[in-house]
């Protein structure tokens, strides 16, 4: 078996040689940490709810700070990771490195953000450039030029559920479906200022309210821009997104990749979208020379390409020129940054207090040089030990998957051969990528915050082009190591687990194994199984989009994922409004394999028994409490609204009861027929 490691020597050396600088040395390693006994409540009965018996009192003491919608392990870690962080960028700062340098660009960009009157004074002068070529804007041709040159990467949607993107389409720069072995371009769906399709469709009374506030927000937008008849133009302004909302493809259809596979040459997009003159937009998008897109959301594209021919240009200005403003509004004068909170912030979200700036600049300077800030966060806080010891859990995670593989007795010798194949061939990086991005061509200037973040949109956005065609880097991070956060790549059959999340609960080098299995280890065995998730085992073990199975034994495993998305469609996290098992069955089929996995995983660390007891809890009980405990999490209303309607993930506490699946969790707890959440053996979903 072969698992591709990063070259430590390599990265360490490209580490010392990034700054001159003089940094801080990390603090000392904390004592090993154990399960949170205080934050279970053990009035809960396991067996009736399991992520309340684990996390019930650290729930009930626990506040959700002001400037967050939801917290947990997940926002917790994110917290310490931003003040590690901060440190860090200060101190690149007040550096005397070289102009130019990347020390001097992470700490230049991060105290652009922070000058706050230096913004203030500009006010919308920053923007004018845009509002004036917005404003010249003569005919559809001039139009499709001009959207065409907004075009900008975008995020992964085999990966992120929200992929929207205010501007008319998105890029998505990534292997081919067909040819692995070399990148594509991949149009996608967008246009729209709310997160998705459904916040402009729904006719429920929190719909109507949300979408009564966006419309009042566009108008405030528009009022403080300067624009005279702001209200009117809001509603025409919505309506028109409304239309485009109407044009895109649901979530759920949208992950389903053999829809997504509609590979059209350039000539076709006039045959196929007309409406949009596709010339001069691929001529603004620097795309002209492409011979071919995949066009991932094809209705969609159809859809909004008809919009631009039939409304109005005047229309189309001021959906521009809203964006525009909106869009820039974290880097514009107060009012705008107050106007944005107020609806992003408030009213989607439900949180009642905006960030402080520093965090705001922290996130903006990782957005733009993710790599170079990551270079020092390794550096510093990802030492060789936690690194070996995060592997040696991978191997064993690894064998104890392909084991599991290996005595599937409903699966075909030539299915488990290919998936075996496809577990061989998997990258797993640990820490940090082999090869840092550069950022050599990305211009940084201190007094000038928004035209940074424009400059380094762009960047990425050229960044992307110069890859297609190009072959794929099986290695390729796309994520940084302060990033608190883990993901399966199903084209690069790849993985990333960056420096940031393996800190506690999640992964303690000197804790004892069985903590780590049971936090971490279920995290890695969840990203491995994504590999053979519903969309994952549509992939071979090069990448391509291609059918490995038999059709029996496909037939065994979409029956298996279907009562899992039936179990899950039982969950009623708000009234009225259920978890959506389709849209979240990737993430909780790998839940079920990579908690099975981890937990093979943990027994083979111990040599095939359960670990000692301690804290007064058996080994396996350990195990599966450190699971749960990885998944407290506590929502406003708002934001869980938001996450039902539009997160590919379950809401924490039904991640954590997906312990009644595995059948050690019965033994280890003694649930017994008459609890609620007992399933009987043939009922448990055994994915992998």
């Amino acid at each position: 078996m072969r698992i591709a490691h990063c070259r430590l020597a390599l990265v360490m050396t490209l580490l010392v040689g990034v700054t001159t600088a003089s940094f801080a040395a990390p603090k000392p390693a904390p004592k090993p940490h154990g399960l949170d006994l205080a934050g279970m409540d053990r009035s809960v009965d396991a067996g009736d709810d399991f992520f309340a018996y684990a996390n019930g009192q650290w729930v009930k003491s626990t506040v959700i700070p002001a400037d967050r919608s939801n917290w947990g392990v997940f926002a917790m870690l994110a917290e310490e990771a931003n003040k590690r962080t901060v440190g860090l960028i200060q101190q690149a700062g007040k550096s005397k490195a070289a102009k130019g340098s990347e020390i001097r660009k992470i700490g230049d960009y991060y105290a652009a953000y922070m000058d706050e009157k230096g913004i203030e004074a500009k006010e919308l002068r920053p923007l004018r450039t845009e509002l004036q070529g917005i404003a010249a804007i003569a005919d559809k041709a001039a139009l499709a030029h001009f959207l065409g040159s907004e075009l900008r990467a975008d995020v992964d949607p085999l990966n992120n559920t929200n992929f929207h993107t205010d501007r008319l389409f998105g890029l998505w720069v990534s292997p081919d479906f067909d040819a692995p072995n070399r990148n594509a371009a991949y149009l996608l769906q967008g246009g729209l200022g709310m997160p998705d399709r459904d916040y402009y469709l729904g006719t429920d009374a929190a719909s109507t309210a949300l979408q009564a506030k966006y419309r009042q927000h566009i108008a405030a937008i528009l009022k403080l821009a300067g624009l005279s008849d702001a209200d009117a133009r809001a509603t025409r302004i919505y309506d028109l997104e409304h239309r485009i909302a109407e044009a895109h493809l649901s979530r759920t259809d949208s992950e389903d990749v053999h829809k997504a596979n509609n590979r059209w040459t350039l000539h076709d997009f006039s045959a196929k979208a007309p409406g949009l003159d596709w010339p001069r937009y691929f001529e603004g998008a620097a795309l002209s020379a492409q011979p071919s897109l995949m066009v991932w959301q094809p209705g969609a594209v159809t859809g909004i390409a008809a919009l631009v021919e039939k409304e109005p240009l005047a229309e189309w200005k001021d959906y521009l020129t809203f964006h525009a403003v909106d869009r820039a509004s974290p880097l514009l004068p107060k009012a705008f940054v107050d106007e944005n909170f107020k609806f992003y912030g408030t009213a989607l979200t439900g949180t009642t207090e905006l960030r402080p700036r520093w965090k705001r600049a922290v996130e903006a300077t990782n957005a733009a040089m993710g790599d170079a800030v990551g270079k020092l966060y390794a550096r510093h806080y990802f030492p060789p030990s936690s690194k070996a010891a995060a592997q040696k859990m991978v191997g064993n995670i690894v064998a104890a998957f392909a084991n599991r593989i290996d005595h599937l007795d409903w699966m075909a010798p030539s299915t488990r051969a290919k998936a075996k194949a496809k577990l061989d061939t998997l990258y797993i990086g640990i820490g940090y990528p082999e090869r840092w991005r550069t950022y050599s061509g990305l211009q940084v200037d201190r007094g000038d915050a928004l035209g940074n973040a424009r400059r380094s949109e762009l960047f990425d956005y050229r960044s992307s082009l110069a890859k297609l065609g190009k072959p794929v880097d099986k290695s390729e991070w796309w994520m940084t190591p302060q990033t608190v956060n883990a993901v399966n790549l199903p084209l690069q059959n790849a993985l990333n687990f960056p420096a940031a999340i393996l800190n506690p609960p999640f992964f303690d080098a000197t804790a004892d194994p069985v903590q780590n299995y049971g936090g971490i280890g279920t995290v890695i065995g969840h990203e491995i199984s994504h590999s053979f998730d519903d969309q994952g085992s549509q992939f071979d073990a090069q990448g391509r989009l291609a059918n490995w199975w038999t059709k029996e034994d496909f037939a065994h495993f979409t029956a298996a994922a279907d009562r899992l998305a039936a179990q899950f469609d039982t969950y009623e996290p708000l009234p009225g409004l259920h978890v959506n098992g389709k849209l979240t069955l990737s993430e909780n089929i790998a839940d079920v394999a990579g908690l099975s996995a981890s937990y093979d995983g943990y027994r083979k660390a111990y040599g095939g028994k359960a670990a000692p007891t301690a804290q007064g809890l058996t080994g396996d009980q350990r195990f599966f409490l450190s699971f749960a405990q990885i998944w407290r999490s506590k929502f406003r209303p708002e934001a869980l609204r938001a996450s039902l309607m539009t997160n590919g993930h379950a809401p924490g506490e039904y991640r954590a009861d997906t312990v009644r699946n595995i059948d050690a969790w019965y033994a280890a707890f003694d649930v017994m027929p008459e609890r609620k959440l007992y399933l009987p053996p043939a009922e448990r979903v055994r994915v992998w």
